[in-house]
């Protein structure tokens, strides 16, 4: 199945920790969904900036409340993405066996499109 609609989102850096080096940061994340998915999530996410301007990398988790086509649950998203000489990769899967209440058993690929500077989203999924 496919999903798409857009979401508004807030990020926002957390306190450098003691132990970690400067390249390294912290940011929790704090979305709302609009169009098939209608929902919030929050997440938190680290991300390694480079010496190299327009390279760095980055994961997170987020956890995802709300409903997908009408079917009301929740699940996990895994990123995995990294920037290089400007232009953006990103990986971002449902967390196997994370769904629950009617989005149990849910597997898929998510892709963020930023258009604008407007967020918007493609969800491909199965329900088992």
């Amino acid at each position: 199945m496919n999903a798409s609609g857009s979401f508004d989102v807030q990020v926002i850096p957390q306190p450098q920790d003691e132990n970690s080096p400067a390249q390294i940061s912290r940011m929790l994340l704090d979305k709302k969904f609009h169009g098939d998915l209608e929902g919030v999530s929050k997440g938190q996410m680290l991300a390694g900036m480079t010496a190299v301007q327009g390279s760095a990398g980055g994961v997170a988790i987020e956890f995802v409340s709300g409903t997908l086509h009408g079917k009301r649950g929740s699940f996990l998203l895994q990123h995995n993405s990294w920037m290089q000489g400007g232009n953006y990769h990103m990986e971002i899967n449902v967390v196997p066996d994370s769904g629950t209440d009617e989005l149990k058993g849910i597997t898929g690929k998510f892709q963020i499109i930023l258009e604008d500077k407007k967020h918007f989203y493609k969800f491909d999924y199965e329900l088992k």
